[in-house]
């Protein structure tokens, strides 16, 4: 039984990823399917996870277990049930006050982690002595780091006209900014192919079992 329910398994593994590449042809109803499937058991996954991994230990189990030191869990618990307000037509507007509390309070978490990661790293990581070394090759990507930065920052000040050895040094940072926008194309991409070549390790090793592990 249990390997006839993997053999099972594995099928609709197949039929969902074939469904899903069938959008290579064009929008078709088998591909509708496998997308409405996937959706609605994400939104179930997260919808159990967030009951038995959030809310659960976070909220439920600190405010029977001690009430007295854990009620201020009730404010967050407030504004989670004023979002589901938006669920209601006529009090949707509701909602606006926990959204705006839940963005203004984010913005500010993260601006702090951002200015840290951002910005004060990334000025620490420009202020180099590319001399200091010995080594031939760290000297180099020390000074492409400058020069690749400085050019960078000078294509995007527009109070002066980009002519001359200002507008030079300006189209240097754009080489620079391609550079570093293909790269990360280039990831992306990757990231992309590692999904494919998982999806044919499933069809080939799985399924079809020419692939041996």
């Amino acid at each position: 039984m249990e390997i006839l329910m993997h053999r099972i398994g594995i099928w609709i593994g197949v039929f969902l990823t074939f469904a899903i590449f069938s959008f290579l042809y064009k929008d078709n109803p088998f591909y509708k399917i496998a997308e409405q499937i996937f959706i609605g058991i994400s939104a179930g996954y997260w919808f159990i996870y967030t009951i038995y991994n959030i809310l659960i230990p976070n909220l439920f189990v600190p405010v029977t277990t001690d009430f007295a030191h854990n009620f201020i869990l009730l404010i967050p618990a407030f504004l989670g049930i004023l979002m589901l307000c938006r669920l209601i037509p006529s009090i949707d507007w509701v909602s606006r006050y926990a959204l705006a509390v839940v963005v203004g309070t984010t913005a500010g978490l993260f601006f702090k982690r951002y200015l840290q990661s951002d910005v004060l790293n990334q000025l620490t990581a420009t202020m180099l002595n590319p001399f200091a070394s010995s080594n031939a090759a760290q000297i180099i990507g020390e000074l492409i780091l400058i020069i690749g930065t400085i050019t960078g920052i000078v294509y995007f000040f527009f109070s002066k006209k980009h002519e001359g050895a200002f507008g030079t040094t300006a189209r240097v940072g754009i080489y620079f900014l391609m550079v570093s926008f293909g790269a990360a194309f280039g990831y992306t991409v990757m990231a992309r192919i590692s999904l494919l070549i998982g999806r044919l390790n499933f069809l080939l090793g799985d399924w079809l079992g020419i692939l041996k592990p």
